[in-house]
């Protein structure tokens, strides 16, 4: 039996609840500021910001994430039509922009592997229960999918990683007991202490991991 070859990342996508939880696969719509001037790929990692609007996140080894953007729509500003579209372009004018948004912070994904860039790598099941960084692979304009991964050689039991490894996808394993592609979800927000020497004092803050988790919001 034939099974897929994975070549290059594709972004995260949502497959499952953690715990066997139902799964419908739901969305929430999010507002994209008007001019936001990031493209947005489907599979991309979103954040929101203060202004109550997401943005893509960007970070790598730590991140703050809200969800996955799935695809978004906006009045077109030539065409004056609504549009629904798998990426946000970069700059587009729209005051109605929204995103569809998978929000849960109990979502599974799956994602590809790689060593650096966009070059598909194998590690072995061992990696499954560790944390991993992302990696910031430009998406497409023809496809509108992202090329997002983690990386797999930033894993380890860090706990400012945003990324939790929980499986593995034995589909697209190769004759060596590796695999290139992983189940994963976003990391809870972790604890930073910090000692101060002049009142003797240590002010512990909540950062990262996914926002609805963050008890002190965005």
């Amino acid at each position: 039996m034939a099974y897929p070859t994975i070549d290059k990342p594709y972004g995260l996508k949502p497959i499952n609840l953690i715990g066997g939880q139902v799964y419908a696969g739901s969305t929430r719509l999010m507002s994209i500021a008007s001019g936001y001037n990031t493209s947005i790929y489907y599979g991309d990692v979103v954040k929101r910001v203060a202004n109550g609007t997401v943005e893509k996140d960007s970070g790598t080894t730590t991140a703050t994430p809200v969800g996955i953007f799935v695809g978004c729509t906006y009045t077109n500003p030539t065409t004056k039509q609504k549009q629904f579209a798998q990426y946000w372009p970069a700059g587009t004018v729209a005051s109605d922009a929204q995103a569809y948004v998978v929000d849960d912070p109990d979502v599974l994904f799956k994602v590809a592997t790689v060593s650096s860039g966009t070059t598909v790598a194998f590690y072995g099941p061992d990696v499954v229960g560790a944390n991993a960084a992302l990696v910031q692979n430009a998406g497409s304009n023809t496809t509108g999918d992202s090329a997002i991964a983690i990386d797999g050689t930033s894993i380890a039991t860090t706990a400012s990683l945003p990324i939790r490894i929980v499986d593995i996808v034995p589909d697209t394993s190769n004759t060596s007991n590796g695999y290139c592609e992983f189940v994963c979800k976003f990391n809870a927000p972790y604890i930073v202490s910090t000692f101060t020497n002049t009142s003797n004092t240590v002010t512990s803050t909540v950062t990262g991991g996914h926002q609805y988790l963050n008890a002190t919001g965005v």
